[in-house]
């Protein structure tokens, strides 16, 4: 009888290989090439500037359509009564947070006291004019949410897909047969789109590490290391009220017994993300699949998680609070106890109407400066830096946005925590074998 030789492992493709790598590692180096190759080439490397725009524009052709379905599906998938409770806490700890980095922020400024010492630049344009306090809260309500969906008015579509949601949730627990029947093939829909993107996003994020190398050797290579001197102060103070405020999530994850290892090992490529891209929204599709991860039901992160990429915006307020602090010494300005509760008050306000797009948190400091009556020039200075600092707080406002959404989801009982159903098996195993033995004494 002839021998069988066993059959070789089919060789797998450059394609194949490449995508079996984990793509956490894939931005990781395209982050340390990038930086690299930023230093080393200097300005001329803008020439790959439209590879990280092809992502940017990418992840943004996504968001609006995402967070519709998953916002329609999400809210119709809970009972009106139970979609009510889990709002109220989601929105109370996107305040609650806000308000805490914006005030670390102004904490950490006047300890640091960042731009003593920085002269006032002798011209600076106006920024971007900010909308005010009535405009932001009357153009939730969109007049055409054709338009809003086309204008990337977020807020709008999020507060149409809520609306809609509700509605279309009370029909699918409505008493009348013929309500749930008119309702059941719409939700099948809905969630059909949410699967259609989530298949989408999949694809989209193979390309990341070509737009992470690019973005960041961009950024490093206009930049430079020397620029960042003048105001290293102001950077290092940013990043430091960062890491305070992600130890202020773990200290909350801790009072809620949440696992903090598995929290960040989930988290991570949500986080990396949004380092690289600048964009809360733009990470969004990343953030939904470390929820997955975290066994949080859709239900809570579909709603909490577009709801936060739009109004969380915790580490745009702790740099609001820093760079502000910042203008005012440049200024040399002395602000007032009742200037810093101002600021306090309208960057919470402001952050709900700051879109999670890069370079939206100097539209919210333009607003707060303003208020606090603080000379516009000083924030050409911010703005030198503004890439470096957009970076680590879109990070800070992705880690936030998780952390409400998974303690939300512990507070509601919709977590599916694999170790936790292990011990539960366990356990049933242990007793059911106890009464055995017992039964047969």
């Amino acid at each position: 009888m002839a021998d069988v030789k066993p059959a070789s492992p089919e060789r797998r493709t450059p394609w194949q290989r490449y995508l079996a790598f984990p793509l956490i590692w894939k931005f990781a180096i395209a982050l340390v090439l990038g930086l690299i190759v930023g230093l080393i080439v200097g300005p001329p490397i803008a020439v790959v500037q439209p590879l990280g725009d092809l992502f940017l524009r990418l992840l943004q052709m996504l968001v609006i359509p995402l967070v519709f379905l998953t916002l329609l599906s999400g809210a119709a998938s809970v009972s009106p009564s139970n979609l009510g409770r889990v709002g109220g806490k989601v929105f109370g700890y996107y305040l609650v947070t806000s308000a805490v980095a914006i005030a670390l922020g102004l904490g950490l400024a006047l300890i640091i006291s960042p731009g003593v010492g920085l002269d006032m630049p002798g011209t600076g344009g106006e920024p971007e004019q900010a909308p005010s306090l009535v405009d932001t809260f009357l153009n939730i309500v969109p007049e055409n949410i054709v338009s809003a969906m086309a204008e990337g008015n977020v807020l709008a579509v999020i507060f149409v897909s809520v609306i809609a949601g509700l509605a279309l949730g009370s029909m699918l627990y409505s008493d009348s047969e013929w309500m749930r029947s008119l309702a059941e093939p719409v939700k099948k829909l809905s969630d059909a789109g949410s699967e259609i993107m989530f298949k989408i996003v999949r694809g989209v994020l193979e390309y990341g590490p070509i737009g992470v190398f690019a973005l960041i050797a961009v950024v490093v290579g206009e930049t430079g290391a020397d620029s960042l001197l003048p105001m290293l102060q102001l950077t290092v103070n940013v990043y430091l009220g960062v890491a305070l405020m992600i130890g202020v999530y773990v200290l909350i994850l801790l009072a809620f017994r949440l696992n903090v290892r598995r929290f960040f090992g989930a988290a991570k490529e949500p986080m990396l993300t949004a380092y690289v891209t600048r964009s809360s929204s733009g990470s969004l599709p990343v953030s939904m699949r470390a929820a997955e991860k975290l066994g949080i039901s859709e239900s809570t992160y579909g709603f909490s998680l577009p709801l936060g990429a739009t109004i969380n915006m915790d580490g745009t307020a702790l740099y609001v609070g820093v760079s502000a602090m910042f203008v005012a010494n440049v200024s040399g300005v002395d602000l007032s106890l009742v200037q810093m509760l101002e600021i306090v008050a309208v960057g919470v306000l402001a952050s709900i109407g700051t879109a999670g797009v890069p370079g939206a948190g100097l539209i919210m400091l333009s607003l707060v400066i303003s208020q606090a009556g603080l000379p516009f020039a000083a924030v050409a200075l911010v703005a030198g830096v503004d890439a470096l600092l957009d970076m680590v707080r879109t990070m800070c406002n992705v880690t936030g946005d998780l952390t409400g959404t998974y303690i939300v989801a512990r507070s509601e009982g919709q977590i599916d925590d694999p170790a936790a159903k292990g011990k539960q098996r366990r356990g049933a195993e242990s007793r059911a074998a106890s009464s055995e033995i017992e039964g047969g004494r």
